[in-house]
């Protein structure tokens, strides 16, 4: 009977350890925004930062110091995280794996210099909170005076982590 309760207690032991492994996100209470409030890494996990992406020329007839030459902020942010999504695959990750973004966006000049966040979001929510993709990681989202080209007005960092190697 000691060896019966003893090898449960060690099956329930392993199986709390598993779970213990497991990302823990936390989603903000009562909303359906698609962001976690907070996530808890699991020791054992490597953690992966990614630079900052910015967006890829989408009409190379414009300028390549103009907005025309990238898009509004929906397209710039699609662009941009197309070419994360891009980067984490070849580091064997996706976007499941991501639990912090960090996203900074340029006043937009039709829109008197202010940020278009709905813009911003509609790009968003193709890759966040989507039935193929529900991990959703933590973000921040800050207007900024400008990025290194005038053309741009949307530049995304995240951080990823994957699981423990065997």
């Amino acid at each position: 009977m000691k060896r019966f309760a003893l090898a449960a207690f060690a099956a329930a032991l392993g199986s709390a350890s598993a779970q213990a492994q497991e990302i823990v996100r936390h989603p903000i209470p009562n909303s359906d925004f698609p962001i976690s409030q907070a996530i808890e890494i699991p020791d054992g996990r490597a953690i992966v930062l990614l630079s900052g992406f910015v967006p890829a020329v989408h009409d190379k007839a414009a300028n390549s110091q103009a907005v025309a030459a990238y898009g509004d902020t929906k397209t710039q942010t699609i662009s941009v995280l197309k070419q994360i999504e891009e980067a984490l695959a070849r580091l064997a990750l996706s976007h499941a794996d991501v639990v912090k973004m960090q996203v900074f966006l340029v006043g937009d000049p039709k829109k008197h210099n202010r940020m278009d966040f709905a813009g911003f979001m509609e790009g968003y929510r193709q890759f966040y909170g989507t039935p193929a993709q529900p991990a959703l990681p933590t973000r921040s989202v800050l207007q900024v005076a400008g990025l290194a080209n005038p053309g741009w007005l949307v530049e995304i960092e995240v951080t990823a982590v994957r699981p423990k190697a065997h």
